[in-house]
């Protein structure tokens, strides 16, 4: 027999870590400039509507699995499914290993752009001059990747000490911290002369703006921005008791998730109009637009640290729940230690991440289908792998596990009129949604 399974010391920590898990550079990266190129509030409303519709039923499902089992996504799946359903736990290790080939570069930029800030290099309103100077480094072959490496070695430093000492310590304290920064800097927009402006674009419904590529755009966020389909919370859920009550952690998790995204945009689009700046500049709006906007203020040093430091946090405690199921796996399967786990597979994922950070500088013209590592890797995660393993998710607890409803129905003391409702989203709508995903990427 080996050792007994760890399990969170606290529920309170689970939740941390688990919100930490969903909360990442997608909310307080992607999500304000993708809703500034959707025309601000009426995709608000979509993706809300989507997060709630069948991102928690989604999340549901993932802990259940987890819990139930109480292994890693491969030994999860063999325990609850059989014959050929361990396939969805090595895809979901694999979707690993793959977003943190490109996540480690993006988390990178964030430390950089402290120093960066600190020094005074980004002192300009000039957005010409601060598209250069990111370019300037994005397209260095040692910075980012030196910035990368620092990364992974926080990264692995945390997951290094285990559930209740590692990752939920360092969880409840980080997810703390990032909720007061980003409430500061939320406060420092709305005080702009001219806020009200980017107040109005971002909760005042204009639907005249809504195409389809608006619903794309916003249920792709929903999906993605819960990590579902790569075991995080899987993982996670398997290091719960059998007597939480899933529904309200899952709906937490939610909740929180889709709070800090809506905060994100609260606190980046006001500032961009009060300095006249374009809302739908893209990824851009983060590393050129931003930097013009903190330059433009008052205490423009001290809010862009802040900002940066957000963007960092959020950043770490998506990147240790993306580590996990890999140390999870090696551990429960292969009898690895902890400790091993972590160093190689950190190692692992910083060697894949190099030529990701290459992609912009030495190795840019080196392409594969048309797309260098970096886009390469973002595409197959972002629209392969992450979306088939919410659908086969979805379709394992929806049609395969028997014994799913009445493993909800158990859970805590509540009686649960709705689970019908969550097995018909798991057996139908989600599949379509994430089947609409993987069609407009592969097809259009």
């Amino acid at each position: 027999m080996g050792a007994a399974r760890e399990h969170w010391g606290s529920r309170f920590g689970f939740i941390m870590a688990a919100a930490g898990s969903a909360v990442g550079l997608g909310n307080v990266w992607r999500f304000p400039y993708t809703t500034g190129t959707n025309g601000g509030a009426a995709f608000l409303l979509i993706y809300l509507a989507l997060i709630i519709g069948f991102g928690f039923a989604l999340a549901i499902a993932e802990m259940l699995v987890g819990r139930s089992a109480q292994r890693n996504p491969v030994g999860a799946f063999r325990a609850l499914g059989g014959r050929g359903w361990p396939v969805v736990g090595y895809l979901g290790i694999t979707t690993g290993f793959v977003i943190l080939s490109f996540y480690a570069v993006v988390a990178g930029w964030t430390l950089a752009y402290i120093v960066m800030m600190i020094s005074g290099n980004l002192g300009t309103t000039d957005p010409e001059a601060l598209n250069q100077i990111f370019g300037g480094f994005v397209s260095d072959p040692v910075r980012p990747v030196l910035y990368s490496a620092v990364f992974m070695a926080l990264t692995g430093w945390i997951v290094i000490g285990g559930i209740s000492h590692g990752i939920e310590r360092w969880n409840k304290v980080l997810m703390p911290a990032l909720f007061v920064i980003l409430l500061v800097l939320v406060v420092r927009s709305l005080s702009l002369p001219g806020a009200s402006a980017g107040v109005d674009f971002y909760l005042k419904p204009d639907f005249s703006k809504v195409t389809s590529q608006t619903f794309y755009d916003a249920i792709a966020q929903a999906f993605f921005s819960l990590s579902i389909g790569m075991g995080t919370l899987l993982t996670y859920g398997s290091y719960l008791s059998k007597d939480e009550h899933l529904p309200k952690a899952a709906l937490t998790v939610v909740l929180i998730d889709s709070g800090v995204a809506i905060l994100a945009g609260l606190m980046i689009l006001p500032a961009v109009f009060a300095f006249g700046f374009n809302p739908s500049a893209g990824p851009g709006l983060t590393f050129v637009t931003l930097p013009a906007v903190f330059a433009s203020m008052p205490g423009g040093v001290f809010f862009g640290v802040l900002f940066f430091a957000l963007l960092a946090i959020a950043a770490l405690t998506s990147a240790v729940s993306i580590l996990e199921p890999m140390i999870s796996y090696f551990v429960d399967e292969h009898g690895t230690s902890r400790h091993r786990a972590v160093i190689v597979a950190g190692l692992v994922c910083f060697g894949l991440s190099v030529p990701a950070s290459l992609s912009f500088g030495p190795a840019a013209d080196v392409t594969i289908a048309g797309k260098n590592w970096f886009d390469l890797m973002d595409f197959l995660a972002n629209n392969v792998m992450l979306p088939l393993g919410g659908l086969l998710t979805a379709i394992f607890v929806g049609w395969i596990w028997k014994a799913a409803e009445n493993e909800l129905r158990n859970d805590g003391r509540l009686h649960l009129p709705w689970v019908p409702a969550w097995h018909l989203v798991l057996r139908f709508l989600a599949p379509i949604g994430i089947l609409w995903i993987m069609a407009s990427a592969l097809l259009f």
